[in-house]
């Protein structure tokens, strides 16, 4: 299912320009200037001036210098050359930007200058127009969006909005297949946040993002199916088969800690026939996989 793009903004209203987000470029200062022989000497007052930015011949060429200096560690400038981009319109340099904020790269962490550039892209999203490479970072802004919306912005006048969260979530799981999406639909259908609680409904979005790979969703899918929910009786052997495809995905002990004690539960409590089915079903999928 698609959605126009007026039924996109429709959805997601343009949201209030941060103070200074869409301002000038950052100036670099210079560094003092040397002598012919090597030696340090004092600078004139007139040599304290900002550098001059690059001149770009669109914003196409502002993104590849910027992400090229990003690669290449040179922040300031490549941080100028990406909004150069970004404010051109290069949804790339926005998702790129919007990460970097969120995650305190190479710039000071800004939350609300992530959701603001998260925001450039999904309300100037245009399926009909859309570039099938782009889909993953589209996707993957679709998803920050959802999940800056769902809890809100501490100190800001972003609040948390879960009925928003699970339509940006929704649209992204259907329209790109994001597993991310997915997970977190799930995670709102089982809490019952910004929805009605619909534990079928979770498994669901479960099973499409745990065949996906995603470790988080296995987890969640396995314990379901484990205890059984709702009307739906328990699978011991099929929930352990993906608690144990969970656990040996997991890579931070420490983070993912809760997926290995859910899986040590439900092998503490699986019969040895429940162990034997669950290796079957195992094989079985990696064979179906290869």
């Amino acid at each position: 299912m698609s959605m126009p793009r007026r039924d996109a903004r429709r959805l997601l209203p343009s949201v209030v320009l941060l103070a200074g987000l869409a301002g000038g470029l950052t100036p670099i200062d210079l560094p003092a200037a040397q002598a012919f022989d090597g030696a340090a000497t004092e600078p004139r007052a007139d040599d304290r001036r900002p550098a001059p930015l690059p001149i770009f011949k669109n914003p196409k060429a502002a993104l590849r210098a910027g992400l090229e200096g990003v690669r290449a560690g040179r922040g300031g400038n490549a941080v100028a050359a990406l909004r150069y981009a970004a404010e051109g319109g290069e949804s790339l340099a926005q998702w790129k930007l919007g990460k970097m904020y969120a995650a305190g790269e190479g710039v000071p962490r800004d939350d609300g200058k992530a959701f603001e550039y998260f925001s450039q892209i999904v309300d100037g999203y245009d399926d009909d127009a859309a570039d099938p490479r782009e889909a993953p970072f589209i996707a993957s802004a679709f998803v920050a969006l959802g999940a800056y919306n769902l809890n809100g912005i501490e100190g800001s006048r972003i609040a948390a909005n879960p009925e928003r969260a699970l339509d940006l979530f929704r649209f992204a799981a259907v329209n790109f297949g994001d597993a991310g999406a997915q997970y977190n639909l799930a995670r709102m259908f089982l809490d019952g946040t910004g929805t009605t609680k619909d534990e079928r409904q979770a498994a669901r979005w479960l099973y499409l993002a745990a065949d996906k790979g995603h470790i988080a969703s296995q987890a969640l899918l396995g314990q379901l199916l484990f205890n059984g929910y709702g009307a739906t009786p328990p699978q011991r052997a099929k929930g352990l088969m993906w608690l144990s495809m969970a656990r040996d995905g997991v890579t931070d002990k420490v983070g993912d800690a809760w997926i290995l004690d859910l899986y040590a539960r439900a092998e503490g409590a699986a019969t040895e026939a429940d162990r034997q089915v669950a290796s079957l079903y195992l094989e079985d999928h990696g064979k179906k996989r290869n």
